[in-house]
């Protein structure tokens, strides 16, 4: 069964040419183009969509409002965000709005096919060109990240913590797990209270730099 993509772009020449680079492949569908995150979000509201492909040059604050809705109103669907400039401050903007993949706008082919792939798998695929300044940011914090701290959780926070930090929301973890949304939310305030961790952002940086959670080596 294909992989199901929708493609937001407000640049109509743009979407063609990433449709015409994924459709090459016999794993991946398009199934819907829109301009921006609102049109994408009714249309994700009627087709099954596995993984919607996002521009964020022009975003705005409202347009990440509506990306958070493709993830909670489209149950399953997962996002990955393409960056015209790779830049910390966007990639963390992208993580709140429960991006599972962040990769620049002008990538190779085969990367982006890799990332749909790792993606829809459920794997996180990040840009490794802002995720190291990313991480190197976190390591200057004046009490660094480490296992000492991860020693402390319990089995269910760190299954929460990996499952949060690879892009699952509340309720999709939920369900996964046969648990209540207000039982995996008081494991996510434990775990984040005993590591002092304050927004998702720094939760993945966690769950990378401990291992918990592996990105792809594939460049």
């Amino acid at each position: 069964m294909p992989i199901k993509c929708l493609i937001v772009d407000d640049d109509a020449v743009a979407r063609q040419a990433l449709r015409r680079a994924l459709e090459k492949e016999s794993d991946i569908e398009i199934i819907a183009e829109a301009s921006n995150p609102a049109e994408a979000l009714g249309k994700v509201r009627q087709v099954r969509t596995d993984i919607v492909l996002m521009d964020t040059s022009k975003l705005g604050k409202t347009g990440f409002e509506a990306a958070r809705l493709l993830r909670t109103d489209g149950e399953g669907t997962r996002l990955i965000f393409l960056a015209v400039h790779e830049e910390e401050e966007d990639l963390r903007q992208c993580l709140d709005a429960g991006a599972s993949g962040y990769i620049a706008k002008d990538a190779p082919a085969s990367r982006l096919i890799g990332a749909v792939r790792d993606v829809y798998q459920g794997r996180k695929y990040l840009s490794p060109h802002v995720l190291g300044k990313l991480v190197d940011s976190f390591r200057c914090r004046q009490a660094p990240f480490g296992p000492a701290q991860t020693a402390i959780l319990t089995r269910r926070e760190l299954e929460v913590l990996k499952m949060i930090a690879e892009g699952n929301s509340v309720k999709e973890i939920a369900r996964q797990l046969g648990l209540s949304t207000k039982t995996v939310d008081t494991h996510k305030f434990n775990l984040m209270r005993k590591l002092d961790l304050h927004n998702k952002v720094q939760l993945v940086i966690y769950a990378i730099q401990n291992q918990i959670l592996k990105l792809p080596t594939k460049v």
